[in-house]
């Protein structure tokens, strides 16, 4: 066993910079989103690659993470057929004639498409992508083969389904979703796949170098098997599934030289008709690092063959029974000495992949053909490989009044810097094209007390890292931190605030937004202007009013951290709104409230009559959320003298040891009161879409 390792491991090179990688918009986020392009222009038809003056969307260039993403056998990395065409495929002909075909494709399914005959299987060639337009791109009744020798293959973005044939255990049907025999350097990403025949996804006879990221696995005897070979020589990596209603191989990985399983969510929901058998399945002479995954209700949660080798850290088990096992003789190995990755905490991973797995709008697309006519994209780089090195030089790039989008594409590192867009250059996404929204950092340290060169201070909004007052502004797949250190500076005032929005129509999509007080200000150009702000799949993290201000904004399927004060104390408040009295506030959807602090210490939110203006009317709505037990029973507070209850703040069908019953300290929406309090009556005419 222990020559075998060392000959696996001998076959590695380790890539020596951060690879560029679609992170799902679930809290690590969908880092490979749709920008600029020709998509729906021409049909079927071959589209052109992109020329210099319009860039090529970044789905259509992205690589793969994990064991995928390693250079061996020839092959470096896997990148499937960027160097090709792309092609939109709407029939089963067309995508037969180009996933077969020699060379290399981007193929964009546009269309459900329906095998025929029932079960069949699209024989895939080397150096292909096939990823689904949207959410649009179904394969229905059938799926893809890999064969021997195979390798460079991308499928992203897809739903494959139902090709069931009655039979639940069955033997006669072997119709998957995808099954590799064979193969290497395959990247899974972004699929929902469910109900087949016999499995969702089969790696069979020493397929390796395969990456399974961000898939949604579902109704199904089987969902993945590893093996049907005595060899022990494949290397794989399996992160961010979300593995549901399956009865057995979740995965069932036998004789693998090194599996690699992280923040995957293994659910078996009780009281229906599919049952456990068992979870992760270390076979045969596996030797697997299991991490900080999330397994609810699963029989058998972990098991373990005695002759494999299985290493557990960091896992949450809620709910399970039966055989947890880890343990073996086999060499220890660390995934990261093959490649860099970034573990989610196993408590946040449900959220996070209940909106993060599965197909997203945001891929194999692109938005309104004026923005593929007329758009711009600037990069940035600190290493002097982009067009600028800093974010702010790019935004100062942008033309004043520009009517078409620009996007500002921002390779992965740390950028200390002040980042100001100004009212008059709308239109602009800033970008991060890293494998995961940490990849990508605009930093600074001003707080409100901090000194200017001229002796004044910034004030509270004036200490923001980043500050946005131009409309329709996107940020996506970055972090934006405020860094002031309150400890070391306990003379000043401690507001610190990461990210300020004066404007309307900003989307904040799959962020991370961090600091302690006032990490997040949510304003409006002027007490008279309307200010929207969508904040979607993101994290924010703060302790004291670290969501505030005036503007009518939406925190939707996201993750909101408490965090401890410099001191070590925990005690603060989520939101402090200063809504006026004919707007919306604060409407927290569907959201996961947690953090590593004391129990019944922080408030949902406290009044904030700015100004000690008597006529605000503050507004915070929590509902259809997740409150740890870190949330008191008396969820808000009094401030500056004004009573909250004479304000607006209540909840709705929150769940979790911090949610309560309804008490006149605990207001709770009616039914009819909740339909008026929803994400569409919040940001009215503007439905907010990645451009």
């Amino acid at each position: 066993m222990s020559e075998t390792r060392s000959k696996a491991r001998a076959r590695h090179r380790r890539r020596k910079t951060a690879l560029v990688v679609g992170v799902p918009l679930a809290l690590s986020a969908a880092g490979a989103m749709a920008y600029g392009g020709v998509f729906g222009m021409f049909g079927a038809d071959a589209q052109p690659k992109a020329s210099a003056a319009t860039a090529t969307p970044a789905w259509a260039t992205a690589t793969a993470d994990g064991f995928a993403s390693v250079n061996a056998l020839g092959q470096n990395g896997t990148y499937g057929g960027r160097d090709g065409k792309t092609v939109t495929v709407k029939t089963l002909a067309d995508l037969e004639k180009y996933a077969t075909a020699t060379d290399p494709y981007v193929i964009v399914v546009a269309a459900a498409i329906t095998m025929d005959p029932v079960g069949k299987e699209i024989k895939v060639a080397s150096n292909k992508t096939i990823i689904g337009s949207g959410t649009s791109g179904h394969i229905v009744g059938g799926g893809f083969f890999l064969g021997q020798g195979v390798h460079n293959v991308i499928i992203r973005n897809l739903t494959i389904r139902d090709a069931y044939q009655g039979v639940w255990n069955d033997k006669e049907h072997d119709y998957d979703g995808i099954q590799m025999d064979g193969a290497h350097h395959v990247w899974i990403d972004h699929n929902d796949i469910r109900h087949m025949a016999d499995g969702l996804i089969d790696s069979r006879k020493d397929t390796t170098y395969l990456t399974v990221s961000y898939n949604k696995l579902s109704n199904e005897n089987k969902a993945f098997g590893i093996g049907w070979t005595d060899n022990t020589t494949a290397d794989i990596t399996i992160h961010h599934n979300w593995i549901r209603e399956t009865q057995q191989r979740n995965p069932s990985t036998d004789n693998v030289a090194h599996a690699h399983l992280y923040n995957n969510y293994l659910e078996d929901e009780p009281g229906t008709d599919i049952t456990s058998a068992y979870g992760n399945y270390a076979r045969g002479n596996t030797n697997m690092v299991l991490q900080n995954s999330y397994f609810s209700g699963m029989n058998n949660p972990v098991v373990r063959d005695s002759t494999a080798t299985l290493k557990q850290s960091g896992n949450v088990f809620s709910g399970t029974s039966g055989k947890n096992e880890s343990g073996g003789t086999g060499a220890s190995w660390d995934p990261k000495s093959y490649y860099s990755y970034t573990l989610d905490k196993a408590a946040d991973v449900p959220a996070l992949l209940k909106s993060g797995s599965g197909p997203r709008s945001s891929l194999g697309t692109t938005t309104a053909s004026t923005t593929a006519a007329t758009g711009t994209t600037l990069t940035v780089a600190a290493d002097g490989t982009g067009q600028y090195k800093t974010v702010q030089a790019a935004v100062d790039a942008v033309p004043a009044n520009n009517t078409a989008r620009v996007t500002i594409s921002v390779k992965p590192g740390t950028y200390r810097e002040t980042v100001k867009v100004p009212s008059n250059k709308p239109h602009v996404t800033i970008q991060g094209t890293g494998g995961s929204r940490k990849d990508t950092v605009i930093v600074y340290n001003n707080a409100a007390g901090t000194k200017k060169a001229d002796g004044t201070t910034y004030g509270t909004t004036g200490s923001a890292t980043m500050a946005v007052e131009a409309d329709d502004f996107q940020a996506r797949n970055l972090t934006v931190s405020n860094d002031f250190d309150e400890k070391a500076h306990q003379d000043i005032s401690a507001q610190a605030v990461a990210l300020r929005t004066a404007a309307d129509k900003v989307f904040l999509d799959s962020v991370i937004i961090t600091g302690d007080q006032d990490t997040l200000e949510l304003d409006s150009a002027s007490s008279a202007a309307l200010g929207r702000v969508y904040v979607r799949n993101s994290y924010v993290v703060g302790n004291v009013d670290f969501i505030f201000g005036r503007a009518t904004a939406v925190v939707d399927h996201s993750v909101i951290t408490l965090k401890k004060r410099w001191d070590g104390s925990s005690a603060g408040f989520v939101t402090a709104p200063s809504t006026a009295a004919n707007r919306k506030g604060f409407l927290i959807n569907n959201t996961t409230v947690n953090g590593d602090v004391t129990a019944a210490s922080f408030f949902l939110g406290r009044n904030w009559h700015a100004s000690g203006d008597a006529t605000l009317k503050p507004q915070t709505t929590v509902r259809n959320s997740s409150l740890s037990a870190a949330i008191k029973s008396t969820p808000w507070s009094d401030m500056g003298g004004f009573s909250w209850k004479a304000d607006r703040f209540a909840e709705y069908k929150n769940t979790g040891a911090g949610s309560g019953a309804a008490s006149s300290d605990r207001p709770q929406l009616t039914d009819t009161q909740a339909a008026d309090q929803t994400v569409a009556a919040w940001l009215g005419d503007w439905t907010p879409t990645a451009s």
